[in-house]
């Protein structure tokens, strides 16, 4: 009786899986479509790709695009129980551990040029040009790649040599880098600090904004106060952005209690902190900013949309 309550359950719990990945992989196509929409139409304008501000949209585009599809890829591996190379394995997983953190220091960047824009207007088009665009999505992927060579040198200066060649008998994920516990203290405690960098960044960014937007009128008012709502959803995205880094610890105390829970949990978290902040990204700019929207539904009806200026 007891075996085949077992068997109900697990057929149940698998069931219920199924249809979770299901889920999962109706919101990443749908969210790569829209993405894909939004980059390309980049690419079609000449003023949005001589834009500071839509150049760093885009490459948050590009890294949430990155990050959504090598999640699912990772995810259905899981699913079906594929193993893999651990060279391979550490590959995919630097190029994850990177583009992870390039979204949230690009927000950040973004929203230190909302500051210039609007207390520092005089000097917007010196300090924001294409070039320096360029320059910055350089510092972005440097600083962005600082965590990830911190979790490197940990792990290779604690791993074997025999462990590059032999077949990974465990899923590919990132906790293959965690050979010790004080390896993933190190990574937390890294992340930790980047992330208290970039909240202090973008709070004092908001509160400069929030003073030039009470003393600002007509139209200047109206841009200020557009810019001060793009900057709280900035902080909104990286908050979700930060409480993913403790997700693993809750986790794992969870798993100590019921794997069903465990289950469920994880889950959740995949949703509302990896899926989610990824998906912010084209309402923020994609739908909210009214030339970029206009650009969108040109290019998304064919051109057939004209809308007199």
């Amino acid at each position: 009786m007891a075996d085949n309550s077992s068997l109900i359950g697990g057929e149940s719990l698998q069931q219920q899986i199924n249809y979770r990945v299901i889920i999962v992989q109706l919101l990443v196509v749908i969210f790569l479509c829209i993405n894909l929409l939004l980059i390309a139409t980049f690419f079609k304008k000449e003023f949005l790709y001589t834009t500071t501000r839509y150049i760093l949209y885009v490459v948050t585009l590009l890294s949430d695009s990155f990050i959504l599809l090598m999640s699912d890829v990772l995810l259905i591996l899981t699913f079906f129980q594929i193993t893999m190379h651990v060279w391979l394995c550490i590959i995919i997983t630097v190029l994850v551990l990177l583009y992870l953190m390039v979204t949230p220091v690009t927000l950040t960047a973004m929203t230190l040029e909302r500051y210039v824009a609007i207390c520092m207007p005089l000097r917007h088009g010196e300090l924001c040009s294409t070039r320096s665009a360029i320059n910055c999505i350089l510092i972005i992927h440097s600083l962005s790649s600082v965590p990830c060579i911190v979790v490197l040198s940990n792990f290779f200066a604690s791993a074997s040599l025999s462990l590059y060649e032999q077949h990974s008998l465990c899923l590919c994920s990132v906790e293959i880098f965690i050979l010790f516990r004080w390896h993933d203290h190190i990574r937390s405690a890294v992340h930790q600090i980047y992330f208290l960098i970039m909240c202090i960044t973008i709070v004092f960014c908001y509160f400069k904004i929030m003073k030039v937007a009470k003393t600002a009128s007509g139209e200047n008012r109206k841009s200020t106060w557009k810019g001060l709502r793009t900057v709280i959803l900035h902080a909104f995205q990286l908050l979700l952005c930060l409480i993913r880094l403790w997700c693993p610890f809750i986790e794992a105390a969870v798993l100590q209690i019921n794997f069903r829970l465990f289950i469920n949990v994880r889950y959740f978290n995949y949703i509302m902190f990896s899926l989610a902040p990824r998906c912010l990204s084209p309402l923020i700019y994609g739908l909210r900013d009214e030339k970029y929207f206009l650009e969108l539904k040109k290019y998304a009806f064919f051109g057939l949309y004209n809308k007199k200026y």
